[in-house]
């Protein structure tokens, strides 16, 4: 490997990491520092911009240790038979450029990933000297995300947990088909078993702080995944599926979808072109929807009765046409979980009309001062003296409910 300089490092290893999505510090705190000198938070401005789930946009150093990798998984831009230009970050290597990127007001934390070198123990142990000199040698309280290596020894993973905020394992391709044939030499039984180990230490943790104050934290924003979007043959139904048994079965805090992206040098087991971005992010609304609104998993999928989500509106929208018979409800008298259901309404603005007819019944125009569009509400709800015409049938037609209307179309 060419002797390159910290610069030309970053350069390449900073745009090999650009492929994982699952960077978000949502789900953590400011650590305390002993006299309050330490380095970091959690609120700031910065390089690689992400979004917690509050909306709060959140800036991490977002590196590889290295993009050198013995495994040669067809999806992989780093995959042992690439011809990518390789480099290496030595661990004092990324604690300088952490340190001088949070000093210089860049970045308030560090997401760092690496491709497998020597063996999964090696790359483990030097992922972890890096968050742990940052912790005990500098007093760093920024917010380090920290990926782990499934064929890694447990207690070094355990220890992984020790210094970093989040913690993440990559299950790579929504199928164990779609592995087998895209990257052999991963094991979906190895990756699960990790998260599993991931799920028991982070709730041990949480009991033990629960009845010792001053037990130690162990990755308190927890565990996060991400999935490979188009790679495969898997449609829709079947990554809404694989992300719920996720979130029921490990407790994941987030699934990330990662749009596939055409490599150099590609395998002709590969796509030729990446699937629309906007499948991704119909993914990201039936996620929320599982996590967020309510839905059942089947409800979602019911959303892609092809076996892919509809590009030309959102999985909720899809589902509220799908199921006319339940609206329009009234804002008045629904209950928090119908609510939820109706299109443009999310959880702040449902518990916000929840508080607010505690008060008054609340008329079209009160409902308009909470949402930020009422022309997506008004067709699904009755108010005060409001009363839609009727709602849209798959073919354009107007089925009017009974009783009463105001005209809307």
């Amino acid at each position: 490997m060419a002797r390159l300089d910290l610069k030309e490092k970053l350069a390449i290893l900073a745009d090999a990491a650009k492929y994982d999505a699952s960077c978000a510090s949502s789900g953590t705190s400011k650590r305390n520092s002993v006299g309050g000198k330490g380095m970091g938070s959690t609120e700031g401005m910065g390089i690689c911009h992400a979004y917690a789930p509050d909306g709060r946009c959140i800036s991490l150093l977002k590196i590889l240790l290295t993009n050198v990798c013995v495994f040669d998984c067809a999806y992989c831009i780093n995959r042992r038979s690439s011809n990518v230009r390789r480099a290496r970050f030595t661990v004092e290597e990324v604690v300088r450029l952490t340190l001088g990127f949070y000093a210089r007001n860049y970045i308030e934390g560090l997401f760092l990933s690496s491709g497998i070198i020597r063996s999964s123990n090696y790359t483990m142990e030097s992922l972890i000297r890096v968050a742990r000199t940052l912790r005990e040698e500098h007093d760093f309280r920024g917010y380090i995300h920290l990926k782990t290596i499934p064929d890694a020894d447990p207690a070094l993973v355990e220890e992984a947990g020790r210094w970093a905020d989040r913690l993440s394992i990559n299950i790579e391709l929504p199928t164990d088909a779609g592995l087998a044939a895209l990257a052999p030499e991963k094991a979906p039984r190895r990756i699960e078993g990790a998260m599993g180990t991931l799920k028991t230490a982070i709730l041990d943790a949480r009991d033990a702080t629960r009845r010792y104050r001053h037990a130690p934290g162990y990755a308190p924003a927890g565990q996060s995944t991400q999935m490979i979007v188009g790679a495969d043959a898997a449609d829709d139904r079947a990554i809404i599926g694989r992300a719920k048994g996720l979130y029921d079965a490990y407790g994941m805090r987030r699934v990330y979808y990662s749009a596939f992206s055409p490599i150099p040098d590609a395998s002709t087991v590969l796509p030729l072109k990446s699937p629309p971005l906007l499948r991704e992010h119909r993914l990201y609304q039936a996620d929320w929807m599982m996590r967020f609104y309510g839905f059942a998993v089947g409800e979602v999928q019911a959303a892609a009765p092809a076996g892919f989500l509809p590009l030309d509106m959102d999985p909720k929208l899809a589902w509220a046409l799908a199921n006319r018979g339940r609206f329009p409800l009234d804002v008045n008298r629904a209950a928090k979980a119908e609510l939820l259901r109706v299109p443009g309404l999310g959880p702040k603005v449902v518990g916000r009309i929840l508080s607010a007819r505690r008060w008054r019944r609340l008329r079209l125009e009160d409902v308009g001062r909470l949402v930020a569009s009422i022309s997506k509400v008004r067709p699904w709800i009755v108010a005060e003296g409001w009363q839609p015409g009727g709602l849209l049938d798959g073919a354009g037609l107007a089925v009017r409910p009974a009783g009463p209307q105001l005209e809307l179309f």
